[in-house]
């Protein structure tokens, strides 16, 4: 018997993967990129910055209340997941939690300190805002869900759909069992 839920076993580990990844990546950032930036291809580089604010930059100085806001998606990704029983949408959530925490843990121990700190940033395409792995962790998870939850109400749909056939095939049936016997 296991201590976590069949969803946690699925999506508990992506996140881990996301966390690790995206930690050691912002490592090898901090030591490689400090004093240079790496041109890759087309308009692909690695390129240092810091980011104190949300996505895209913006919101500059609200690390602690973006911090939170993260803790709490968390919370109520993971408990919403309790009801769903895809294993595409453990995907999902894994790579958004991963990321979140990734991110997080950034504001938690780089200067200035505790949720102020700064997001590292290293992939730059020179015409999109900078970004790291947890952040694609984050996207890709995000628009992942939203096509589960699409996926998963359409199939509500023609399930009730069917449904709605079959009740009424069987209510023409009895109708005409009905005018047969009279």
């Amino acid at each position: 018997m296991s201590l976590l839920p069949s969803s946690a076993r699925r999506w508990a580990p992506i996140a881990l993967a996301v966390v690790v990844l995206d930690q050691l990546t912002k490592w090898w950032a901090l030591n490689t990129l400090d004093d240079r930036d790496i041109d890759l291809f087309w308009t692909l580089r690695f390129n240092l910055s810091f980011n104190n604010g949300m996505a895209f930059s913006q919101g500059e100085g609200l690390g602690p209340i973006i911090g939170v806001v993260a803790l709490v998606v968390i919370v109520v990704l993971v408990i919403s997941l309790r009801r769903e029983d895809n294993p595409l949408a453990d995907v999902a959530v894994g790579l958004i939690v991963g990321g979140a925490i990734g991110n997080v843990i950034d504001r938690l121990f780089r200067a200035p300190g505790w949720m102020r700190g700064s997001v590292v940033d290293f992939i730059d395409f020179q015409w999109f805002p900078i970004f790291n792995v947890a952040d694609m962790g984050i996207t890709i998870g995000g628009i992942l869900l939203i096509i589960v939850s699409w996926w998963s109400a359409r199939q509500a749909e023609l399930a009730a759909a069917a449904d709605g056939a079959d009740d009424g095939a069987d209510d023409n049936d009895d109708d005409d069992v009905e005018s047969a016997d009279a």
